[in-house]
């Protein structure tokens, strides 16, 4: 029997770009697989994105939130009702080729691939170039070394978190694959009891990724394949909230998976150094826009940290 295997798409606010990406799953190969369903979990989105998307020739289950209920609950939702061996996170800014799907769940299918538990693919960007496609595991030293600039002048002491296309050149085991193209095994994802829904925007799959890890399981990223990603995506418009999220999910990582003094470190480097980093630099750049982004999205971040709301807002 021929494995199957379910998507699932968190939609917010995605238009267009959302019936781009369920349109290109169809057009791409299915060979060596049968695609069971497309889940769309739609976070409260405002827009027309879900228009229509029962109409583009693959099998589509929608489920309708009222409120955003964050990335790794939705993802939760929309797993509960796939029916697939194989489970294909996608983001929605997410275009696939021909190749996209066939060739890792074939990867994954060989039985020396047994403990690989989560591959990914290379992705590309509007100009066709690498963009962002896996990742070390977080430390200290990598946030301290991206607040500082120490990652670019001295790169060996001070890895990034996000790999390079230089250092993604070729397929093999990676500390984590980027969560906009996340192909993991059905019965991983249920040991693992699925993302943790602490996790409202970013590290869910870092966390996930790393937990899996622990229990001996790999994530690969496999070269050989290549999908369109544009990046940013839905998030665009609210950068300060992205940048809220993304420093409030750092620092829940680090309370999860760091040791007590480890954690302390991670919180003077976000708390101050990047700060003072980041306004310094909207500061030396001139850009009014930046310093009120970094303000506004530090200023929600205090507002968590001193418990004002899950969002950092008061109440």
């Amino acid at each position: 029997m021929m494995p199957s295997l379910s998507i699932v798409i968190v939609n917010w606010n995605a238009g267009q770009q959302l019936r781009d990406c369920i349109s290109s799953i169809g057009r791409a190969s299915h060979v060596g697989f049968v695609l069971s369903e497309v889940v769309v979990v739609d976070n409260g989105s405002a827009d027309d994105s879900l228009a229509r998307v029962d109409q583009l020739g693959v099998p589509v289950i929608v489920i309708r939130n009222s409120e955003n209920k964050g990335f790794a609950a939705a993802c939760n939702q929309g797993a509960a009702q796939a029916a697939g061996d194989y489970l294909l996170f996608l983001n929605p800014d997410t275009v696939l080729f021909e190749d996209s799907l066939t060739r890792p769940i074939g990867f994954m299918e060989r039985k020396e691939n047994s403990s690989i538990g989560i591959c990914g693919i290379k992705l590309l960007n509007e100009q066709g170039s690498y963009s962002t496609s896996c990742a070390r595991f977080p430390s200290t030293r990598i946030f301290f070394g991206e607040a500082t600039g120490l990652s670019k002048l001295i790169p060996r002491a001070f890895p990034r978190h996000l790999m390079t296309s230089a250092e993604c050149g070729n397929s093999g085991v990676v500390d984590q694959i980027m969560g906009a193209f996340f192909l993991l095994r059905r019965d991983l994802f249920k040991m693992l009891n699925g993302f943790d829904e602490r996790f409202f925007v970013y590290y869910e799959e870092v966390d996930f990724s790393f937990r899996a890890y622990k229990l001996g399981y790999s994530s690969y990223l496999l070269t050989e394949a290549t999908a369109f990603h544009k990046g940013g995506g839905c998030t665009d418009a609210v950068k300060a909230t992205r940048l809220f999220y993304s420093l409030r999910s750092r620092l829940q990582y680090g309370r999860k998976h760091f040791s007590a003094v480890t954690n302390l470190a991670l919180m003077i480097i976000t708390i101050f150094v990047e700060f003072g980093a980041r306004v310094f630099a909207a500061v030396l750049v001139r850009s009014p826009s930046k310093i009120k982004e970094t303000l506004s999205g530090y200023g929600k971040l205090f507002a968590y940290l001193m418990g004002k709301g899950k969002n950092g807002n008061q109440g």
